[in-house]
């Protein structure tokens, strides 16, 4: 019988991809930083030899995009070595891996929804060690779905790590907000690419694919369809990326032309609202 075994057990695709199992009766056992260390080899063989998984879900990530510039060593221990440690494992053992990469590999030059031909060029620190990440997993195994994704945003998972969360934790304490027009990329709702995922792994559609939804905005754009849409009666100003100091630059455009059909960001961020009950 199938099972999977799931590591960053609080990140948001992995609580998504645990739901996603849960309602398909599938068993999986998900595991934190603090039960699996993905940057220690040794570890990782010795926990999916013990469970005999039938497939690896690698959820585990840095994800503080501006605090990998001074932690340059935990965001590559994490992005780029964690990856390398599962797909050797997963080798050696013979079972698929499923692990995720960003649209922050690329510079943000393109007018155009990025593909999986176009070259990358990473911009910071965090993007950098996603891209190592890649490569090592391609030189490592040969079963595996690496999914770049972009903007991810669900109801489940820690506020920091969301936009959507965080803009309705400022609106309910601020009459007026400032988000910024020039950064525009495709979000991508967490149990949307937990389903994408799966049926890639049901297929056998090994290698790298792009996974968002439908469509690309700006950070304001989102914001005004997600405010209009709880009713905020405050004002919502646009804002310019220069006008907020980032220790890690971003790309301009970063959209991803998603490898597989899912539903439009505006359809998913009404659906994610929804579920949050707001």
């Amino acid at each position: 019988m199938l099972k999977f075994l799931i590591t960053g057990k609080q990140g948001q695709l992995s609580l998504a991809f645990a739901e996603l199992l849960k309602t398909r009766g599938i068993e999986f056992l998900a595991l934190g930083r603090h039960d699996l260390d993905i940057s220690d080899l040794n570890s990782v063989r010795r926990v999916i030899a013990h469970y005999k998984p039938g497939a690896v879900f690698n959820g585990a990530a840095y994800n503080d995009v501006d605090k990998a510039e001074e932690n340059r060593e935990t965001a590559f221990l994490a992005n780029a070595i964690g990856p390398k440690n599962l797909a050797l494992a997963c080798a050696e053992m013979s079972i698929p891996l499923i692990t995720f990469s960003t649209d922050y590999v690329f510079d943000g030059k393109k007018s155009a929804p990025y593909t999986t031909e176009d070259p990358t060029c990473p911009l910071n620190a965090y993007g950098e060690s996603k891209l190592a990440g890649e490569i090592f997993v391609h030189e490592s195994c040969q079963q595996f779905i690496l999914a770049r994704v972009s903007w991810v945003f669900g109801e489940k998972g820690k506020t920091e790590s969301n936009f959507l969360k965080k803009l309705l934790y400022w609106a309910s304490s601020n009459k007026r907000l400032r988000i910024v027009d020039d950064q525009i990329s495709s979000p991508s709702f967490a149990p949307d690419i937990a389903e994408a995922v799966y049926s890639l792994f049901k297929d056998g559609k090994w290698g790298l694919s792009h996974l968002c939804n439908t469509g690309f905005c700006s950070r304001y754009d989102w914001a005004k369809i997600a405010l209009q849409t709880v009713n905020w009666s405050g004002e919502l100003m646009r804002a310019k990326s220069r006008e907020f100091r980032t220790a890690a630059q971003r790309p301009a455009f970063s959209a991803l032309r998603s490898s597989y059909e899912l539903p439009s960001w505006e359809e998913s961020t009404l659906r994610c609202l929804s579920n949050l009950n707001l």
